[in-house]
């Protein structure tokens, strides 16, 4: 069982910066591939980006070039590092940790809303 709790979100004018932090709990976070996903009102709950516990990641076109996933295994955390932020960034933000290729479960935290707006 894992537990992730998110946090970091909040106001921000558009070009500005934002870091969310996933903080997990439980135990092999080491063995989970870690992603942000966002759900903006209306529509569908989409992968922003992701990371695997080999340390390689990958982003959705959108967000290229602007934000940057990274973890730290011994404090069992996932960051997303957030800059240039646009109107269409703003979203819930959802962490998950995905272990189903290696035997564990599949996970996601509460969200934490991230508003670009001026």
């Amino acid at each position: 069982q894992v537990r992730l709790v998110e946090s970091g979100g909040g106001l921000v004018q558009p070009g500005g910066s934002l870091r969310l932090s996933c903080a997990a709990s439980g135990s092999h976070f080491s063995m989970y591939d870690m992603g942000w996903y966002r759900q903006a009102p209306g529509k569908q709950r989409e992968l922003v980006t992701r990371i695997t516990k080999g340390g390689t990641s990958d982003y959705t076109d959108s967000v290229k070039g602007r934000f940057t996933i990274s973890r730290d295994n011994a404090k069992a955390t996932v960051y997303l590092q957030m800059n240039s932020l646009k109107f269409e960034d703003t979203a819930v933000y959802y962490c998950n940790a995905d272990g189903l290729a290696y035997g564990g479960g599949d996970f996601w935290g509460q969200g934490t809303q991230v508003t670009v707006s001026s």
